[in-house]
């Protein structure tokens, strides 16, 4: 039986957050606006006489992208018509770009498993150009006959130019991508690039990023290239991009090993059977008669421009989580999710600026390790958790940097236990109140004075008979249940080392 390689490659947009569209000062609302067709204007609906004139935020934006890939920027660029009609494109064409991209070759590396082990996977971008998005189609169903007699399955067609002109960002890779999971990784990646730079959400069960896969099958002993290429879109999650590609291997392998020939065509994924479907058949690739814009002229871009650029790119994920690793010591996992958006990596560096301040004069008693080490957990576990059960994003908490600084040391230093910090830590988010106030309110903090414990501890022995010969029997979980008898007679306020080193002193 015959081996076959996947040859996978990605097309991906994006729709750039900008100001206005592509080619007008409409509103871009990116699509997602509730009324049609309000952030319209002549430019955008192709009105006789209108001009377009290119969005400069949005080139800035696909340049500072092919930076953060590694891309050669092209100091020469012009904008291209695409020649097709739909009714969703208003002109009978669409303004692209063909063969002098914004960006041209770059790359992205991801961390894959191999062989029980990660590796490094170099992922090629082949460019990365500008373009306008088109309208939307509106097929809804008519409840009742039309003047004609139609029946009510009879259709009919609306369109919504919000969305036409929104400034359109597509990135095509090389025939790279081995896997479904590598695919995953990139776009994921690409995700966060994107959302690191500020200029897109890249949402895309919004629509902000859309995912097009094109992928072969070829024999081991074939050229890469050789087998026939499908097509699948529609696919609006990251995890359906994932399956759609292992679907398909899976189809074409069968397919070829029952002596099948795999159509040239374009498919869709359905999420609901898991399968993709075919949408139509492709037998040449279509003549869309590019040819340069003539509305607007070719653009030129300087060296002292590029470099300019290159002073805006912020930290870059890649990056920040080398330094994560190296600065704090922090594991792998945890650094992956601190670094998974920008705001979230921020708010941590500022709590661990305040850490650092309020252990330099003594506001805090315990180690920097152990603080820092706290910090991220209760980030990890707690804040996280809060958020997602209030649909919150980070940019929606109301805990300040210096306060969870505040709340770690007090947790750190055993001021508070664990059961009072979940409490205390609740009642800052939904307030974000000062976390020594609020341990004062609520009466919270733990019982240090030890003649106040000892009076305690000996009414607990006092109870417990059995437990004494127990421990002094050897065993050890008697004291485990001495310590817990305390706690429940101190109401969880007593403090557990002060009540552990009374325990012992009055056993032993």
């Amino acid at each position: 039986m015959s081996k076959y390689i996947p040859v996978i490659g990605m097309e991906v947009h994006v729709e750039l957050k900008t100001h206005s569209k592509m080619f007008c000062n409409s509103k871009n609302g990116l699509g997602l606006e509730k009324k049609p067709n309000i952030h319209i204007c002549p430019v955008c609906t192709a009105q006789p006489g209108t001009l377009p004139v290119p969005n400069q935020q949005a080139i800035e934006f696909v340049q500072l992208a092919g930076l953060a890939l590694n891309c050669e920027l092209n100091l020469k660029s012009k904008f291209d018509r695409k020649n097709y009609f739909y009714p969703d494109l208003p002109k009978g064409y669409q303004i692209s770009q063909y063969d002098q991209p914004l960006c041209g070759l770059g790359h992205m590396d991801i961390e894959v498993e191999s062989q029980k082990s990660k590796v490094i996977k170099r992922i090629g971008v082949t460019r990365i150009h500008l373009e306008e998005d088109t309208g939307k189609l509106i097929h809804p169903v008519k409840s009742s006959a039309d003047d004609h007699g139609a029946g009510p399955e009879c259709g009919y067609t609306l369109v919504d130019y919000n969305r036409a002109g929104v400034p359109l960002m597509e990135l095509v890779t090389e025939p790279d991508i081995e896997n479904g999971e590598q695919a995953r990784i990139f776009c994921t990646r690409l995700q966060q690039i994107c959302r690191y730079l500020g200029i897109s959400d890249a949402d895309m069960e919004k629509g902000n990023m859309r995912c097009e896969v094109n992928l072969s099958l070829h024999k081991e002993n074939e050229e890469k290239l050789s087998g026939t290429k499908v097509e699948v879109k529609n696919i609006n999650s990251f995890r359906f991009v994932e399956k759609a590609i292992n679907y398909e291997i899976e189809r074409q392998t069968e397919a070829l090993e029952n002596g099948e020939k795999i159509v040239q065509e374009t498919r869709g994924w359905d999420s609901v059977k898991n399968v993709t479907v075919s949408q139509r058949k492709k037998e040449s690739a279509h003549d869309y008669r590019y040819f340069p814009e003539p509305d607007i002229p070719p653009m030129e871009f300087t060296e002292e421009y590029v470099e300019g650029l290159k002073r805006k790119l912020p930290e870059l994920p890649a990056a920040k989580e080398k330094r994560f690793a190296e600065e704090y010591g922090l594991k792998m996992d945890d650094i992956l999710i601190l670094t998974a958006q920008a705001d979230l990596a921020e708010y941590f560096e500022n709590v661990i600026s305040e850490i650092k301040e309020k252990i330099a004069s003594h506001e805090i008693v315990a180690t920097e390790e152990k603080v820092i080490k706290l910090a991220v957990n209760y980030i990890i576990s707690e804040v996280r958790k809060h958020l997602a059960e209030n649909n919150h994003d980070i940019r929606d908490l109301k805990i300040s940097a210096e306060n969870y600084a505040e709340f770690i040391g007090i947790v750190a230093d055993g001021k508070i236990n664990s059961s009072a910090a979940q409490t205390v830590l609740k009642e800052m988010y939904h307030t974000g109140g000062d976390p020594s106030q609020i341990i004062e309110e609520k009466n919270l903090g733990q019982m240090e004075d030890s003649n106040e414990l000892e009076i305690i501890v000996d009414k607990v022995l006092l109870g417990n008979q059995k437990s004494i010969d127990d421990f002094k029997a050897g065993k050890d979980n008697a004291l485990k249940f001495l310590m817990g008898q305390v706690m429940k007679e101190s109401g969880g306020k007593a403090n557990p080392q002060v009540v552990m080193e009374i325990l012992k002193k009055k056993l032993i």
